[in-house]
């Protein structure tokens, strides 16, 4: 027979607060027309589960849930990790979705969450020369560990004499819910997020998002979460949930404000206070950009515009170029520029949330004193993190400046 099943190594972690050493583990041979239901049943068979009453649930690598629709549809909704679209564990094929060498994990009985991690072969079996059938289900072909087994083999090379190997000294990362890591999770590409909601575009969206890590991006996120209800509100309620679950969870400047508009828009009722469309971008630039251009301006309250303080000046910007903000007073909201605190603040945070000791270490050194700015980006710019701050310290202006607004009895239409 042709070798086109997979190989797929699975070792018991632990579950019920207790860790186990060696790790219990078997070896299945899986057909391609195998789905993850099967798998489940065929690992749960093969430790000894005898009450089946609770769920079975598959996580990959990039944060995806396999599990039945119910439970799918309920952790759509989560407030962290990446966004996710459920995929249901009764259809889904193992070999169609997976990778040869991919890793994933399995957990039964979410109450006493017994961890499994798995492992595909790299290389393809024939079932008829490791198990000498071709079974209707996956099937064991190979096992060891304490479940117990039926050759007494404690761990895959077990040969009897050896001592136990020595046990790491912190516990799998799947223990301890720190799996898969956020360096494993996919960045938010921000150029297509924002590409997207410019040709106002609900699909492209949702794709941009998909099994993406959003959590420093949610201002910007949000800001298309309402075009997307309106054209794909099926699809569009799972994600905006989970945005707004995750806004609420941070409560950084501006994000309860979002949270309440998006909620609204999920709702389909109208918003709290005056609706203007407002580019918070460009408010944003005129609350905290360099204050040897600008120190303030104003909003125009009638069409969203922003203008800098300049635009009121016959002499810089002409005659007939000149704003009237004396002439409907009631129609310019005056922007006053902050200061540089809030943006001091915010490379302390990202200074702070850096896993890299050192690291940490030479951005929070560099914020120190005068100079703070460019010692800062100097370093940002040198270790390839001009994006991951560029969107990070730009989330947090546009959070600020939609504050200011809420602030005015204003929200973004």
């Amino acid at each position: 027979m042709a070798r086109t099943w997979l190989s797929v190594t699975v070792e018991l972690l632990g579950g019920r607060g207790e860790e186990l050493w060696p790790w219990p583990g078997r070896v299945f041979a899986v057909g391609p027309s195998h789905t993850f239901m099967d798998l489940a049943n065929a690992i749960n068979d093969a430790f000894a589960r005898w009450d089946r009453s609770h769920l079975s649930m598959f996580t990959l690598d990039d944060g995806r849930l396999i599990t039945d629709e119910e439970t799918g549809a309920e952790m759509a909704g989560s407030i962290s990790g990446p966004i996710i679209a459920p995929i249901n564990i009764a259809t889904a094929k193992v070999a169609r979705t997976l990778e040869p060498g991919a890793e994933f994990k399995f957990m039964f009985d979410l109450g006493d969450a017994w961890t499994h991690r798995c492992v595909l072969g790299e290389v393809k079996i024939d079932p008829l020369e490791v198990l000498g059938i071709r079974p209707d289900a996956p099937l064991p072909y190979w096992g060891w560990g304490r479940i117990p087994d039926q050759y007494g083999r404690r761990w895959a090379t077990d040969d009897g004499e050896s001592r136990v190997p020595s046990k790491p000294s912190e516990p799998h990362p799947m223990l301890l819910h720190a799996w898969p890591a956020q360096v494993q999770v996919p960045g938010l590409d921000l150029p297509e997020l924002r590409q997207a909601i410019a040709a106002a575009d609900a699909a492209r969206l949702l794709a941009a998002v998909t099994g993406r890590d959003i959590d420093d991006t949610l201002q910007q996120v949000g800001a298309g979460i309402p075009m997307a209800l309106k054209q794909q509100r099926q699809e569009a309620e799972p994600v905006a949930l989970s945005v707004i679950n995750r806004l609420t969870q941070r409560g950084c400047a501006g994000d309860q404000a979002l949270a309440e508009d998006l909620l609204a828009s999920l709702r389909r009722v109208p918003l709290t206070g005056r609706a203007v469309p407002v580019d918070l971008d460009m408010l944003s630039i005129i609350l905290e950009g360099d204050p040897d251009l600008s120190t303030g301006g104003y909003l125009d309250l009638h069409t969203g515009q922003v203008y800098d303080e300049a635009a009121t000046d016959p002499m810089i910007v002409g005659q007939d170029n000149a704003i009237d903000v004396e002439d409907e007073s009631d129609r310019w909201l005056r922007l006053n520029r902050t200061g540089s605190g809030n943006g001091w603040q915010d490379m302390a945070a990202f200074a702070g949330r850096q896993h890299d000791e050192t690291l940490r270490e030479r951005l929070e050194r560099a914020i120190e004193g005068k100079g703070a700015f460019s010692r800062f980006r100097g370093i940002v710019h040198d270790e390839n993190l001009s994006e991951n701050w560029y969107a990070f310290s730009t989330d947090r202006q546009m959070g600020r400046a939609r504050e200011v607004l809420a602030d005015n009895g204003i929200r973004v239409g």
